[in-house]
């Protein structure tokens, strides 16, 4: 359906999607693998208690929605997930049905706390002893995401060990049950359906603020949360890529491309890349040689996903491209992805050893990246698909199609 954006949310009789095409998703179900996900980690951290801050872990954990953005820089929020105690949130705006209790959150934050931080600290402190005593853990060990020094300080002067929950909620969520791979599958169906919306609307004349609302309400209109960033360039803004999308008007003849980066229905991430042309001008061979490479990068990549490969396997023989594009090339040539992104990441080797090593492992979703475009150069393309790793390589996820005018001869 094209035409005038503003006209299609006036008018709006396409943006809401059925997901009748998609597996049930049987939220009891969901629910007690990710808790079990978790419970594991911290057994496998020897660790009595997580507490859990990122909107994200939120989400996860108790399927915690509120107010995500403002969580993130301004925590309220918090949960206590032990191995066999009740899962308790605290500071929740409207509860959590998926928590075993609710009750009053301590200022975590400097918007909440100010200068009496430390105070507030110290009974945070008291509530986790007390917590402990409880469920009637003798163990000291406990993890936390990220949270002021002061928690910390206060925690250790009650004897308790502190380590990074980090290691624990992004270990949990890196490996999908099929009612999260469900979820994923819905919210790339709503993203996809948002970048018809794009490909249908792209013209001479409309900006790209505008293109990159229609993914947006797409997302909104079918109960989505948030992309992490707006990423969506044309023209000579493609090159370098990263650039977030802006008021400048789309022309004929430019490539446009676009990075969803979109946390849609029941939290997961849809992660798609896709360039398209603008018309009526016809790609030039520049343009199409571009598009050629970075669609070989993402196939070549493609075929090295299986089970067991080691990370540091995977970064030595990925795709290597062209000295002229390294500069420009994408920060990851794979990386995680659930309810963001998430680990694992490989980073292409002309940039370094990869910081950590690990392995790929069947039922990780991941996605597989390209950006071709070499500095100073006019044109540059951006292409990325979402897979899950099977027991003997992957299956496509993300299934909008190629740009057809710049794959022709």
């Amino acid at each position: 359906m094209a035409g005038n954006p503003d006209a299609l949310i006036l008018r709006d009789n396409w943006s809401e999607l059925s997901p009748s095409s998609i597996d049930a998703i049987e939220d009891k179900r969901l629910h007690e693998w990710r808790l079990s996900r978790l419970r594991n980690e911290l057994k496998n951290h020897n660790a009595a208690l997580c507490v859990l801050i990122n909107p994200i872990s939120l989400r996860y954990a108790v399927n915690y929605r509120d107010y995500p953005i403002f969580q993130s820089h301004m925590p309220q929020a918090y949960v206590f997930i032990s191995e066999e105690g009740p899962t308790v949130i605290h500071g929740a705006v409207s509860g959590s049905s998926w928590a075993d209790q609710s009750r009053p959150g301590r200022p975590i934050s400097f918007f909440d706390g100010g200068d009496a931080l430390s105070d507030y600290a110290n009974r945070f402190a008291q509530d986790v002893v007390d917590y402990l005593t409880e469920i009637g853990s003798q163990h000291q060990r406990i993890a936390i995401e990220y949270v002021n020094p002061s928690i910390t300080q206060a925690l250790e002067a009650r004897g308790l060990e502190v380590i990074d929950g980090v290691k624990l909620s992004e270990k949990a969520r890196s490996i999908k049950s099929p009612d999260e791979i469900n979820c994923i599958r819905w919210a790339i169906a709503v993203a996809e359906h948002g970048i018809a919306q794009i490909k249908a609307n792209l013209q001479p004349g409309i900006s790209e603020l505008q293109l990159w609302g229609l993914l947006n309400y797409t997302n909104i209109a079918n109960n989505g949360d948030w992309h992490e960033g707006r990423m969506l360039a044309s023209g000579p803004r493609i090159n370098p890529w990263l650039q977030e999308a802006s008021p400048r008007k789309v022309e004929s003849g430019d490539l446009v491309g676009l990075d969803t980066d979109m946390v849609g229905p029941r939290g997961y991430f849809a992660d798609i890349s896709r360039t398209f042309h603008c018309g009526p001008e016809k790609p030039t061979r520049r343009q199409k040689k571009l598009y050629r490479l970075a669609w070989e990068e993402v196939n070549y990549n493609l075929d090295l996903i299986r089970p067991g490969i080691s990370l540091s396997d995977f970064q030595a023989q990925a795709y290597l491209p062209d000295e002229q594009f390294h500069q420009n090339a994408y920060p990851c040539v794979i990386h995680g992805v659930g309810m963001s992104d998430e680990y694992p990441q490989i980073k292409p080797r002309f940039r370094g050893p990869n910081p950590y090593d690990g392995m790929l492992e069947e039922n990780m979703v991941i996605c597989v990246e390209s950006y071709m475009g070499a500095p100073g150069g006019k044109d540059g393309v951006k292409l990325e698909q979402q897979v899950l790793i099977t027991g003997n390589g992957y299956k496509l996820l993300s299934t909008f199609p190629l740009e057809e005018s710049l794959l022709d001869d």
